[in-house]
């Protein structure tokens, strides 16, 4: 079988990727690259609701085991979580990363080399942690790292409150997209993460991020190449509305759609202020989250661990 190319490749080949780093780059002079729209000039590290200016932190960097089996297989897959969020969901569990800030200034060569060191691990994928509010930043270091020889696929690991805009700037970069999609309800998101407007952004970015990469392909091995993973957290008192987004994802993207249906819930930073977060899920919500999904036509489910 021949090796698996990354599409990132020959963007760099053609001059495709240095023409998307100048585009990326010129948003953040009047930052609009999420649907928050803060306008604030990070360039100039201005700082908006993601509090990231003209540098993306980094708040660690890993081999992971405890994601998606197409990602993890034998050697872990390579993550690297950035610090801060444009979503803010007010139950993280990554809250100290999320809200609170903990970790550290990268310039893009260090990012390229972190993305080295993870290959060079033996790390199946770089898994891009909280992605949306540092996409100019991953490019550019993206840039640098192929020239010390990146040939790994790269994995797109976001909320879903991404912009179609932003997301056309990955076109033939990023070879899989890996989005939460968080509540159907817009009264939930905007009690959680004050973005009433995320089940519509969400649709959009999933739509625009299958029309990109397609349905899941794996090697011979089973891991990951290509495609979409979707992410569906279930909540108590089924405030995320599994069965509409799984209906959703059957009807407006593809039955074959892998997802990971989650169960790991659990009352995190502020999430006692939401009415219904202040416990963790029960095995009989869990349960009625899967048999909704398997109801709707979803049977492409990530392995129960």
């Amino acid at each position: 079988m021949d090796r698996f190319i990354p599409a990132y490749i020959a963007a760099k080949d053609n001059g495709r990727l240095l023409k998307k780093i100048s585009q990326a780059r010129s948003i953040l002079g009047s930052c609009v690259l999420c649907p928050r729209q803060c306008k604030v000039d990070r360039l100039s590290d201005e700082k908006g609701i993601c509090r990231t200016g003209r540098l993306a932190l980094v708040s660690s960097y890993n081999p992971h085991f405890g994601e998606e089996a197409p990602l993890v297989g034998r050697h872990g897959s390579g993550t690297i979580f950035f610090t801060h969020c444009n979503l803010l969901c007010n139950f993280c569990q990554n809250y100290d990363i999320s809200h609170e800030g903990w970790g550290n200034e990268v310039s893009d060569d260090e990012l390229a080399s972190i993305m080295i060191s993870l290959q060079d691990k033996g790390c199946h994928n770089i898994n891009f942690v909280t992605p949306t509010h540092v996409v100019p930043q991953i490019l550019s270091a993206l840039n640098i790292a192929i020239e010390k020889g990146l040939h790994i696929p790269l994995v797109y690991n976001s909320s879903g409150y991404d912009s179609v805009a932003a997301l056309k700037l990955l076109d033939g970069i990023f070879d899989i997209y890996m989005p939460d999609f968080k509540f159907w309800d817009s009264r939930i998101a905007e009690s959680t993460c004050d973005a009433a407007d995320y089940p519509q952004i969400a649709r959009q970015a999933l739509v625009e991020m299958h029309r990109q990469v397609g349905d899941l392909a794996t090697d011979s091995s089973g891991i990951a190449q290509r495609g979409l993973l979707v992410r569906h957290l279930v909540l108590p008192e089924n405030l995320a509305g599994t069965r509409e987004i799984m209906r959703f994802i059957r009807t407006s993207i593809t039955p074959g759609t892998y997802v990971n249906i989650m169960s790991q819930y659990r009352p995190c930073g502020t999430a006692q202020t939401t009415p219904g977060l202040s416990r963790s899920i029960t095995v009989e919500e869990f349960r009625a989250a899967i048999v909704a999904a398997k109801e709707e036509g979803i049977s492409r489910l990530d392995r129960n661990r």
